[in-house]
């Protein structure tokens, strides 16, 4: 068996020097399209063995971050959050330029670790229990913060970081403000545009500008006449005293 892995150990090293000059020409190529690489180190080495390291060093990143995201699988079945979130840093280190390791990385923080920190009952004190749910909070957004560095060029965690914003930090300035940037995206969900409003429609000093924003998506025409749309609307019309006649939307009346 050590002979085994000794051979092993020795094709992955010889494969990775003959790589050598080809992953440096990669390098700049790598940067250029937002991918930060994985920080190789020995914390790294430490934790996904030596045959691991070696495999991720001569080029086989995809195979030991598919075994390691197995391997967080595993981790959250037995509810072992702090290793589980050592190893999802890991995956997304070798693998920043997919979204869904970002993704899945931070839903299961802000969510799964976050739920199970607040009923865990191995802490009888509320005050710990709260501290330690927001400290999964911050992870969740620390992984879609660096997800965004490495994939400014894709929707989908600009929507995920805002989302969880909206619904853990309650925090809905930011939340707009990142369904408005996931909404400049060619290909992104129309939604967008109206998340970012609605949720501006709740921020403390920002109601005409979300009353503009919702006048402009009204005008667009009835399959924008959803009935969240229309209940901020009225709300905001309310608040900021418009005229009855300058309103553009006027609620049925109560029967």
């Amino acid at each position: 068996m050590r002979k085994t892995a000794a051979v092993a150990v020795a094709i992955l090293a010889l494969f990775g020097a003959s790589k050598m000059h080809f992953e440096q020409q990669l390098a700049e190529e790598h940067r250029a399209a937002f991918f930060h690489g994985a920080k190789l180190n020995l914390n790294m080495r430490q934790q996904i063995g030596q045959l691991g390291f070696l495999a991720a060093l001569s080029g086989f990143r995809s195979v030991v971050a598919d075994y390691l995201w197995i391997e967080a699988h595993g981790a959250w079945e037995r509810t072992e959050w702090g290793r589980m979130a050592l190893l999802f840093n890991n995956v997304t280190a070798l693998e920043p330029r997919n979204v869904m390791f970002w993704d899945l990385s931070a839903w299961h923080m802000g969510y799964n670790a976050s739920n199970f920190a607040i009923r865990n009952p191995k802490e009888p004190r509320q005050a710990l229990r709260i501290k330690a749910q927001r400290e999964y909070f911050k992870l969740a957004e620390d992984f879609l913060l660096r997800g965004i560095e490495n994939n400014p060029d894709h929707y989908k965690l600009f929507e995920s970081l805002a989302t969880l914003y909206k619904e853990k930090f309650d925090d809905h300035y930011k939340a707009s403000q990142y369904y408005d940037k996931a909404a400049q995206f060619p290909f992104s969900p129309s939604y967008e545009k109206r998340f970012a409003a609605y949720e501006l429609s709740r921020c403390p000093d920002h109601e005409q500008e979300a009353y503009e924003k919702l006048v402009k998506l009204y005008r667009m025409g009835e399959n924008e006449w959803l009935p969240t749309l229309l209940s901020r609307l009225n709300y905001l019309q309310e608040k900021l005293n418009i005229p009855p006649d300058q309103r553009v939307y006027t609620p049925p009346a109560k029967k």
